[in-house]
């Protein structure tokens, strides 16, 4: 299939692929008139990395996970790698979302100091 039906089918865009291509996670081969052509197998890897993305995960920790790609990553008993991937992850998110609440912590003290409580900010 062609990289616009392969996008169609796996409800991502033809950039996104080529990012995915670029990053080693799928791969096409050319047909003579020099459009990717992909395996009928690759919507299943490309649904799983689409997944594992929408989990928090990043290219780079989705390379882990190549060796089971093609089956179904979401049912498969994870690896002591994938998980400590996951866990990794998970820690650097959690890192994010404590200092981004501290700068919306300050950022509404700031405000209710300087506006004396006239103007408070969205919840």
């Amino acid at each position: 299939m062609r990289i616009g039906e392969l996008a169609g089918a796996t409800g991502t865009t033809a950039r996104a692929l080529r990012h995915y291509e670029q990053a080693g996670l799928i791969s096409s081969q050319r047909a003579s008139n020099g459009y990717r052509v992909y395996d009928e197998r690759a919507v299943v890897r490309v649904r799983n990395i689409r997944h594992l993305l929408a989990a928090g995960l990043t290219l780079d920790d989705v390379r882990v996970f190549l060796p089971c790609l093609d089956g179904d990553v979401a049912a498969a008993p994870p690896s002591d790698k994938g998980l400590r991937v996951a866990l990794d992850r998970l820690a650097v998110l959690e890192e994010r979302i404590a200092a981004q609440t501290e700068a919306r912590d300050r950022l509404r003290a700031a405000l209710r100091r300087t506006t004396g409580g006239r103007i408070r900010p969205v919840a």
